[in-house]
């Protein structure tokens, strides 16, 4: 049967499971990832992966710093460049299991995470990076709970210093009951951030002054929200989307407020570069579902916005030429 590794197509028996292929290929499991149709395959279930016909694979390696070959396929804020343009938050999930299953399902390669106290009573208690392999995926630490800038550069130090990560997603809540960004807070801890060294990831309002704000104060990303946090209501303002994206050169990640698939492809539409996503995965009915319908989403999206859609007309315009019709 044929399928396709990295891009070529390769004829392989019926039945190989992914450590045949390796072999096949003359490759060791150590060091490597492997990705089918969009999703990692984890190295204990290498045996247990079965190759269907016409499945498209990935087989990747470390290798020193070049030029990448797709670059519109890929998101590059700062100096991350990352394969996925959905990005995935990891709250609100029924087990870290699930989590798992569902970032897995989603396409993602960035994930958020929430710097939480350890729990010191319980020392077995299960830890999120159990799940998701630090080396797999770019651990993005939030600042989630942080009203002041004082607050958010604490918490975003802390996790630098756990090794986590330099990059951080910024978020200073104005207040508890819309969650809405302080944006005046937000702009200081940004600028204090950047030259500490950081790479900021500023949640912010769909104010596209703001915006132009946090890309002079070193931002490697804005990230203009579509609606106040966990409500679900999809973009409401898609003209300062639209704006923002023409008043900033750095990426555009629309966060917080998508609900469905459609949102998100509408996002990408309007041109956005990437979304950050974690309620309208977690809180739906099945998750693991949802998850795999906004990968296809933000591809779909993506790719509508790169063809250009036709131009809207008040009037009916025939399809079919009306020459040399029947008499």
């Amino acid at each position: 049967m044929q399928v396709v590794v990295n891009g070529t197509a390769q004829e392989i028996p019926a039945g190989t499971n992914v450590v045949r292929l390796l072999s096949l290929l003359k490759l060791s499991p150590e060091r490597i990832a492997v990705e089918i149709n969009g999703t990692i395959i984890y190295r204990q279930h290498y045996e247990h992966q079965r190759i269907a016909e016409t499945d498209q694979i990935e087989i990747i390696h470390f290798v020193g710093g070049g030029e990448v070959q797709n670059r519109e396929a890929t998101l590059t804020i700062g100096q991350i460049v990352l394969k996925s343009r959905l990005i995935v938050g990891t709250g609100k999930y029924a087990s870290f299991e699930q989590t798992k299953q569902a970032v897995e399902a989603s396409g993602a390669d960035c994930v958020t995470v929430a710097v939480r106290r350890v729990n010191i009573l319980d020392k077995d208690r299960e830890n999120l990076l159990d799940y998701l392999d630090p080396k797999i995926y770019q651990i993005l630490p939030n600042t989630a709970g942080c009203y002041t800038a004082e607050e958010a550069c604490r918490t975003a130090r802390l996790a630098r210093a756990a090794g986590i990560s330099d990059c951080v997603k910024l978020e200073v809540i104005g207040d508890t009951q819309t969650l809405l960004p302080d944006n005046e807070a937000l702009l200081e801890a940004t600028r204090v951030l950047v030259k500490e060294g950081f790479t900021v990831f500023p949640y912010t309002n769909d104010d596209p002054i703001m915006a132009k704000k946090l890309q002079d104060a070193g931002a490697a990303v804005v990230m203009p929200l579509a609606a106040p946090i966990g409500s679900g209501l999809g973009i409401r303002n898609p003209y300062n989307i639209r704006l923002i994206l023409s008043s900033v050169s750095i990426p555009v990640v629309v966060d917080a407020g998508v609900g469905t698939a459609s949102d998100a492809a509408i996002a990408m539409e309007l041109g956005a570069d990437g979304v950050l996503m974690n309620t309208a995965i977690a809180a739906a009915k099945d998750p693991i579902r949802m998850a795999e319908a906004m990968k296809y989403a933000i591809y779909a999206g993506r790719l509508a916005y790169l063809a250009g859609r036709m131009p809207k007309t008040f009037h009916a315009q025939a399809s079919s030429p009306m020459t040399d019709m029947i008499e």
